[in-house]
């Protein structure tokens, strides 16, 4: 397999890894001002993903990372593209981060009150807007002959790409819903689950409807026939049996099906894109592609090397972390460290 196909599923799998992590981090963060009834409550909340969130960005930034290296005309033509948009999303990350570090810091009403809903604004914001950019993507985008986007910020707000943001926002709510259902006990994980029924069908609806406007919308017709194949099918079975593992009271089968869709969704996206990293909707051939945007040969060699040496290495940190901080999280004070 030549490199430049190596590093576009790569950066697949760190988007994805992104996805399914911060996913939940983001759920945790849109559900916050609602499942919590109570000061300690909303810090439960906070603490379940507290040691993780930071670690979980990661994937984000070493998927940027590896943009910017294997492929940087397409690190070029997506960033300033997709300048205003990938703005808010760092800024709300930004915001969110400090949220988490800075609440507990004063005890006044106020103060806690602000950055609670700075935590839902800087979850509910990147949620959101990272289904548009990558339906945007898979939907082609106004890309001339220099790789330069010539639209502007409206052209990214098409009726396709707002429901591909419905799509991740209502995937990432429902995967920290689940998520806490597995991390708290009493009231606040009986909430949790109650949420995450509720949220299910409203999710599996989305996706559904976005599967069939993407069939309009894209050349997944093209490229895909009628039959998608086992890994789009295999996303909408997954987010089903969620909902049936949810009733039977499963968190844990129900978390591992719901995760399985979102990876299965993001794995169809980069599918429809192959060999294309950013298609022009203005002249096919104008696409962005693995090989028209890559870096060279020697550059892809040496990043390959770096990467088996230290990719496994954060792997293992990153579970061995998740393995320190798997027990449930409840109301009493030695829990409670943010």
């Amino acid at each position: 397999m030549e490199l430049n196909t190596i590093w576009f599923i790569l950066i697949g799998i760190l988007y994805t890894g992104y996805f399914v992590l911060e996913g939940f981090d983001f759920g945790v963060g849109i559900l916050h001002p609602w499942i919590a009834r109570s000061d300690s409550q909303r810090r439960v909340l906070i603490n379940t993903v507290g040691p993780h969130w930071d670690g979980n960005e990661v994937w984000l930034i070493t998927a940027g990372g590896a943009t910017f290296a294997a492929f940087p005309h397409w690190y070029a033509t997506l960033f300033s593209g997709f300048y205003f948009p990938l703005f808010l999303i760092l800024i709300a990350l930004i915001v969110r981060g400090v949220a988490f570090e800075f609440r507990s810091q004063d005890a006044h009403p106020v103060w806690r009150s602000f950055w609670d809903w700075a935590i839902f604004f800087g979850s509910l914001i990147p949620a959101f807007l990272w289904g548009v950019a990558f339906a945007n993507i898979v939907r082609g985008v106004p890309i001339d002959a220099n790789m330069d986007y010539v639209g502007g910020f409206w052209n990214l707000l098409n009726p396709y790409a707002l429901l591909g943001g419905l799509v991740s926002l209502f995937g990432f709510t429902l995967q920290g819903s689940i998520f806490l259902t597995l991390k708290t006990v009493g009231e606040i994980q009986a909430r949790a689950r109650g949420a995450a029924q509720k949220i299910w069908l409203p999710a599996v609806l989305v996706l559904v409807v976005f599967t069939v406007f993407t069939y309009f919308e894209t050349d997944i017709f093209v490229k895909l026939g009628v039959d998608p194949g086992v890994i789009p099918i295999g996303a909408a079975l997954s987010a089903l049996v969620a909902g049936w593992f949810l009733k039977q009271k499963n968190d844990g089968w129900a978390f591992t099906m719901n995760t399985m869709a979102i990876i299965f969704t993001s794995i169809t996206l980069f599918i429809i894109l192959f060999p294309r990293v950013m298609v022009s909707s203005l002249d096919p051939a104008w696409s962005l592609t693995i090989y028209n945007s890559a870096s060279s040969p020697y550059t892809l060699r040496v990043m390959t090397i770096i990467a088996g040496i230290f990719v496994p290495v954060v792997l293992a940190y990153q579970g061995w972390s998740y393995w320190v901080f798997k027990k449930r999280i409840s109301e009493r004070p030695e829990d409670l460290h943010y």
